[in-house]
């Protein structure tokens, strides 16, 4: 019985597999041995020419010293073989271009670069933020790195701001009288933040235009001074799990629309989404002015500094709603002169007419040429002699700056900027504020002083003469001759090309990425140009 048993195991058809296997194996070494120890061997070449079907291989009868090719491998190796003669391919042209390889899209003098490499991306690496500073990544011995993580930053900085949450310059300033720490005061060099900024607890995604523009999550923008402080005046309430906008505010209790509503018919030429396309709101709150601004066909920058109600910009960007940390302090803002159509001021706590009314020339300075002025504020319609006091000081400063009172009704009153440099050359000898000299730039705003000096409005129209809306988006205005910039004559064109270009790109990206079912909001341009991509961008969308 155990024999026959034994022989049914090697019947098995494991067995039988691996024995055949392993026979099929050693005949194929012993062929391979055979042929490659032969050194006389011929490898035949069939030719496709006419007359010649088979030639013989160029090497036939020649020797080669295979061991000595093995061992240019080996390092280990005391004898050095002949070094062989290798072609040595031609010099570059251009060893510079060599020099000059960058990893990323900008070069090295700063500019957007068309020729750029992305670098290997190792698919091993798993991104796991935690506060681990190093992390290994690659497969093999030779392609190892080590790569530095930013470790997240503590839970206190969740709403850290470099450039104005910087305490130790903020605590070497010689005053703060004017609002200085509210201003931009950047990190030294080496002192620089290095961590992740986390999202709050709880984030989530956040609401889709047009609802976010009425609610959005709580546990996004978790703060509740706002409700505590504004809860009466119709701001911004709570409830539940969300943050509602009824839309109101200190000045215009009945609904930011209501308040548009009233602009409108005050003066008609206003003309919100036809003439008026770019508004500055002063001290926008939760932002409902421009809020629905946006279903006007404008454009609104919704701006307030980072004081006791920080939260109130994120409010804005969270409901949809372009904005910025920014103060009237003691420098120009970050806008160009003859940028706003209008600009706004509903209770936004600033003191107009201190220092002779050098924060109302920074308004000047921005305005565009014929633009607006709009002011609802208690000093408009209260009648108490402090409040009555200020209200004559605004008149008084606005007639010296040429602004004409255009509509006082209720709580707003409404001012008009000049078109042209007339009622400025003909006022009285001595007059303040002067007008600014020949050569300021009114363009210059990087870390610029505000200037006592009122600006000179452009001879030739540049700014006033804009095209009305939407074939405003297409033309090129006839203030693109004064910026400084390489072309001249070809500008005009530079700015139709970059139109089309930016055209054709954006409508593939809503085609092809289907743009609209994401529901993109807040985006932000790093390299502007002439603002072909955001223009195409807003118009491919809410079409």
């Amino acid at each position: 019985m155990k024999a026959s048993a034994g022989l049914d195991l090697f019947k098995t058809p494991l067995v039988l597999k691996i024995a055949g296997f392993t026979l099929i194996t050693l005949t194929f070494f012993y062929l391979g041995k055979h042929w490659s120890s032969n050194g006389d061997q011929q490898v035949l070449f069939f030719s496709s020419s006419p007359g010649t079907s088979v030639g013989v291989s160029p090497n036939y009868g020649k020797s080669f010293n295979v061991t000595a090719l093995i061992a240019q491998n080996q390092t280990d190796t005391v004898s050095e073989p002949e070094p062989t003669q290798v072609p040595v391919p031609p010099a570059s042209t251009s060893p510079a271009k060599e020099l000059d390889r960058t990893f990323g899209i900008i070069d090295g003098d700063g500019k957007m670069s068309d020729d750029f490499e992305v670098g290997e991306v190792d698919p091993e690496v798993v991104e796991n933020w935690g506060n681990e500073t190093e992390i290994d990544s690659g497969a093999g011995e030779g392609s190892r790195a080590k790569v530095k993580r930013f470790e997240l930053c503590p839970e206190s900085m969740r709403e850290y701001i470099p450039c104005l949450d910087n305490v130790e310059a903020i605590k070497k300033l010689k005053s703060t009288e004017k609002g200085e720490r509210f201003e931009r005061h950047c990190p030294e060099k080496e002192k620089e933040l290095n961590c992740l900024v986390p999202p709050p607890k709880g984030y989530r995604q956040p609401l889709p235009w047009p609802r976010s523009r009425d609610e959005v999550w709580f546990s996004n923008v978790p703060h509740t001074r706002l409700v505590d402080d504004k809860g009466g005046q119709n701001w911004i309430t709570k409830a539940k799990d969300k943050f509602r906008f009824p839309g109101g505010g200190t000045q215009f209790i009945h609904g930011a629309d209501q308040y548009l509503d009233q602009i409108s018919k005050m003066v008609p030429d206003i003309a919100f989404g036809n003439y008026t396309r770019v508004v500055l709101d002063v001290g926008c709150g939760v932002a409902s002015f421009g809020a629905y601004l946006l279903s006007r066909d404008v454009v609104p920058l919704s701006i307030a500094p980072k004081d006791v109600h920080e939260n109130q910009i994120q409010f804005a960007l969270e409901r949809g709603v372009p904005a910025m940390v920014a103060a009237f302090a003691t420098h120009r803002l970050l806008y160009p002169s003859q940028a706003f159509e209008i600009i706004h001021c509903s209770r936004c706590r600033i003191n107009w007419t201190r220092d002779d009314g050098i924060l109302l020339l920074e308004v000047n300075r921005m305005m565009r040429a014929g633009g607006y002025f709009a002011w609802a504020a208690q000093p408009v319609y209260k009648h108490e002699q402090a409040l009555e006091e200020q209200w004559e000081e605004m008149l008084n400063l606005t007639t010296r700056l040429c602004w004409e009172l255009v509509k006082k009704e209720g709580y707003i009153a409404i001012w008009q900027k000049p078109k042209n440099n007339n009622c400025y050359l003909s006022r009285d000898e001595g007059v303040s504020p002067p007008l600014c000299d020949q050569d300021d730039d009114p363009d210059k705003v990087w870390y610029a002083d505000l200037k006592p000096c009122i600006t000179r409005i452009p001879e030739n129209g540049y700014g006033a003469n804009v095209t009305a809306w939407p074939a405003r988006l297409h033309t090129p205005p006839d203030r693109l001759q004064s910026i400084q910039m390489d072309a001249y004559i070809s500008r005009k064109e530079l700015f139709k090309a970059e139109s089309k270009y930016w055209s054709e790109i954006i409508s593939g990206y809503v085609r092809a990425w289907h743009w609209k079912q994401l529901k993109l909001r807040n985006v932000l341009d790093m390299k502007a140009g002439f603002g072909g991509y955001p223009s195409c961008l807003s118009y491919a969308c809410s079409n």
